[in-house]
């Protein structure tokens, strides 16, 4: 009897891990760079999750709420109407003035959103960086995302303005989900590129608003494209946010140039070549954040 329980006892095998969860291997990149971009598509819950808690952060315990994201582009666009349209006299391509602004001020106002936000997002979630595994674009696709609300709410004041100074639009109108991914392209792009500088040299964040004011009067938000010099350009064609404004303007107002065409061509392939730079650069270099934190 003894014999028989030694047996029982010497059959026990410790127990197995289960073999059928799912696990992760965080491996080292292998080559130059290994872009792995599916792997976001795995992480779409994540990006959706920090994009809504950055908008539910953002407007908590304020009194206006999400009104600011239609009082800010309101208020600029009547400043400059009183200075750039009325004092300046600024063309406004047959258009009233302030609708003019207004429709080159929306699209610029995402821009600079998206982008600050995105070249910002990773010292903000830091402590995440150090915490737990993810892939690291997850933080300035979901910062890029916030801003899109803001855009839509502040649509409504546009179409307002349409409505009372008579213009309709045309089936330009089609093109105005491209123009908005095309701008998110573009913001995501410089974002990555001004983030990851900003890991290593922390002076960049505060360069980041300082290029954004640069970029401003850079690009056609209080003016027609059609004032720049025609020696400049090829060179002004190279600013993506000129394009997205022109292209914004084109579809809501049938505002085309001769110049439009071009200078939308121009920021279509510079927004291209600078969101695939920025996500090379960006995974080239994440693998030391934690340790820059």
């Amino acid at each position: 009897m003894e014999k028989d329980k030694s047996k029982v006892r010497s059959s026990v095998s410790p127990q197995e891990p289960n073999t059928h969860q799912p696990r992760r291997i965080i491996q080292p990149q292998t080559g130059w760079v290994c872009l792995n971009l599916p792997e976001l598509v795995e992480y779409r819950e994540l990006i959706w999750l920090l994009a809504w808690r950055d908008v539910s952060s953002r407007y908590k315990q304020t009194a206006v709420g999400i009104a600011w994201a239609v009082i800010q582009p309101f208020v600029l666009m009547v400043v400059f109407t009183v200075f750039f349209g009325n004092m300046a006299k600024i063309p406004s391509e047959g258009v009233p003035y302030p609708i003019f602004n207004y429709a080159g001020m929306l699209p610029w106002q995402y821009f600079f959103s998206a982008m600050v936000n995105s070249s910002n997002s990773l010292l903000a979630n830091s402590p995440l960086l150090t915490k737990v595994y993810f892939p690291r674009l997850v933080i300035p696709c979901a910062a890029t995302l916030p801003p899109l609300i803001d855009f839509g709410i502040s649509s409504i004041i546009l179409v307002g303005m349409m409505i009372y100074f008579g213009i309709a639009p045309g089936l330009g109108l089609l093109w105005i989900p491209a123009l908005v991914l095309l701008a998110f392209t573009t913001a995501l792009g410089a974002g990555l590129w001004l983030g990851a500088l900003g890991m290593l040299y922390r002076d960049v964040h505060h360069l980041v608003p300082f290029i954004a004011q640069v970029l401003m009067f850079a690009s056609p938000v209080v003016y027609p494209s059609t004032l720049v010099p025609e020696k400049w350009r090829a060179l002004y064609g190279l600013n993506p946010a000129a394009g997205i404004i022109e292209g914004f303007r084109w579809s809501l107002l049938s505002i085309h140039s001769p110049q439009s065409t071009a200078i939308i061509c121009s920021s279509v392939a510079v927004s291209l070549i600078l969101l695939l730079s920025g996500i090379i650069y960006f995974r080239q270099v994440e693998k030391d954040f934690a340790d820059l934190v």
